[in-house]
């Protein structure tokens, strides 16, 4: 058998085996059109290396540097050039030097934690750097970061059959510690542990059941992939820009957009749509009513708020429906949260739009991404910039 099928399935997919390598591929085969379509995944094997090597490697807010080093070298096959700015904010830059910017972001910082007291005993109290929940910490192993490298350590927690139900203490920021192992306070800090040094999770990437991505930091470092991967389709597909197309990876998100602020005075960019993560709202414990109803693996979620300008969100629509991407709606109220906001108020104002990822267990060590939402931001984010007109004017009023 040259290249025989092997099996076809109820929805017209047909599988194919090569014989030279024994190797599997999908194809599409359309009954109507008697046509057989490769169907070509974004998340293939050199994707899905980098994201899980993006993901298990630290950035904590404000120090993003060997991520975005990771990012950038990722980049620079798919961008002209780019820019760094002093607190680390990287843009990869498509068809530099036209008049007209526009901007796709995300943010690349984690949130974590600072050493900020250390007892004679040995015991290592903390501040958060960022929203990190005091409630997840007991018995997570994390890593000091020092000049001398990492230490490991681990936050205690008193046994179940040391405490009293009745008056037992939930985790709280006065009650949650680190042991490194140490004994004395001169003993931690002989292993380069000081006040001030940056505390993260070590938690690595997983996949769930051939369906979800699990990682402590899919908030938002999911979204530094995601423009990455629109930037190599731009490439592979050797689409040509009539504007110039920042790819903007910031830093300092979770302490206040404030990567995003400075980026956006830097560039000065016309247009800004910017990805990060949401809500899934189906799990245990969370009020729809509060929240909204939004799934993991039902597609994008586009923001409507003061913040998102309104054509410049009908376009993203448009596009959806064109391509046949599904989404779905979130109403954020006076602000969208995320660095949009910054966009969309820096300057005169940009128009800004949101494109948001599903998340189930936001700022925990089990952030969980559906692929095929992955999938398909990207997707909605490659059309809605390669259908942008030149100097397209997106104002309500002309």
């Amino acid at each position: 058998m040259k290249n025989g099928i092997v099996c076809t399935s109820e929805w017209g997919f047909i599988s194919l085996l090569r014989p030279k390598t024994s190797t599997t591929s999908f194809y599409f085969y359309s009954l109507k059109q008697k046509t057989v379509m490769a169907a070509k995944s974004i998340l293939d094997k050199k994707a899905l290396s980098f994201f899980e090597k993006y993901i298990n490697n630290p950035s904590p807010t404000g120090f993003e540097s060997e991520g975005q080093k990771l990012w950038l070298e990722y980049m620079k096959p798919y961008c002209d050039e780019y820019i760094v700015d002093t607190y680390g904010s990287v843009a990869a830059i498509i068809n530099p030097g036209k008049a007209y910017k526009v901007v796709i972001e995300a943010h690349a910082d984690e949130i974590s934690w600072f050493v900020h007291y250390i007892t004679n005993e040995g015991f290592i109290y903390l501040k958060r750097n960022g929203g990190s929940d005091h409630q997840i910490a007991p018995s997570k192993r994390v890593n000091i970061h020092t000049d001398k490298g990492m230490v490991k350590a681990v936050f205690g927690w008193p046994a179940i059959h040391t405490r009293t139900a009745s008056t037992e203490a939930a985790p709280k920021m006065d009650n949650i510690f680190l042991d490194c192992g140490a004994i004395t306070k001169d003993e931690v800090e002989k292993m380069g542990i000081h006040v001030g040094c940056v505390v993260t999770y070590e938690d690595q990437f997983m996949i769930l059941n051939d369906r979800y991505y699990v990682g402590r930091a899919m908030d938002n470092r999911a979204g530094g992939f995601m423009i990455a991967q629109v930037a190599r389709m731009l490439k592979e597909n050797k689409d040509k820009l009539p504007f110039s197309l920042y790819v903007v990876n910031s830093v300092q998100e979770e302490i206040g957009l404030r990567g995003a602020e400075m980026m956006s005075r830097t560039i000065s960019p016309d247009v800004a749509i910017v990805t990060d993560v949401c809500h899934d709202t189906q799990t245990p414990m969370i009020k729809k009513i509060d929240e909204g109803d939004l799934h993991c693996g039902k597609g994008p979620v586009l923001s409507y708020g003061p913040a998102v300008q309104n054509n410049l969100l009908k376009h993203i629509i448009k596009q959806a429906d064109k391509n046949k991407i599904p989404f779905q709606r979130l109403a954020a109220s006076r602000s969208t949260g995320t660095d949009t906001d910054a966009f969309a108020y820096s300057s005169s104002g940009v128009a800004s739009a949101l494109i948001s990822l599903p998340l189930r267990y936001m700022h925990t060590t089990v952030e969980m991404v559906h692929k095929d939402d992955l999938e398909q931001v990207v997707k909605l984010i490659y059309h809605s910039v390669k259908s942008i007109k030149n100097k397209q004017d997106f104002r309500y009023l002309s």
